[in-house]
């Protein structure tokens, strides 16, 4: 199961990547994303753990397993049976704005059983991400 989304921002890529990075603050601007909790010290970096609780989803922990400091991460939550692994990008655009392009990848012999159960609501919170990081990138309003 592979769900995506994008997004143009009208803020500069380090702002919007400022945002995307505070993953802790993420409940702050996103319904789909209740608690964050980082497992490490330090700025996220590969190797990084992140507790993650979401509406009507079990809480997880994601490991970053991709990170370029200015514009991607990714990290995974393994289990037996399934890998969820949840892509961020941030790329410029010529007018200084910034598209971001989110991204869920269910894989693994339950991963697409469990990626069809939840391919509804993956859709809807990559949506209120989508829309939440904009609001908070453009230094609009930071309600939900």
């Amino acid at each position: 199961m592979d769900l995506h989304t994008s997004i143009d921002v009208d803020a500069p890529p380090e702002r919007v990547w400022e945002v995307l990075l505070d993953v802790e603050r993420w409940p702050e601007w996103t319904d789909s994303v209740t608690a964050v909790r980082s497992l490490d010290d330090g700025p996220l970096a590969v190797g990084s753990r992140v507790e993650v609780s979401q509406p009507r989803i079990p809480t997880g922990t994601y490991t970053v397993t991709v990170l370029d400091p200015t514009s991607t991460f990714v990290w995974e939550q393994r289990q037996p049976g399934s890998t969820v692994a949840a892509h961020h990008e941030c790329a410029p655009l010529g007018d200084g704005g910034t598209r971001v392009g989110l991204r869920v990848v269910m894989s693994g012999a339950v991963g697409g059983v469990v990626g069809r159960f939840y391919r509804k609501r993956t859709e809807q919170y990559l949506a209120m991400e989508a829309g939440g990081l904009k609001r908070r990138a453009e230094g609009g309003d930071l309600t939900r």
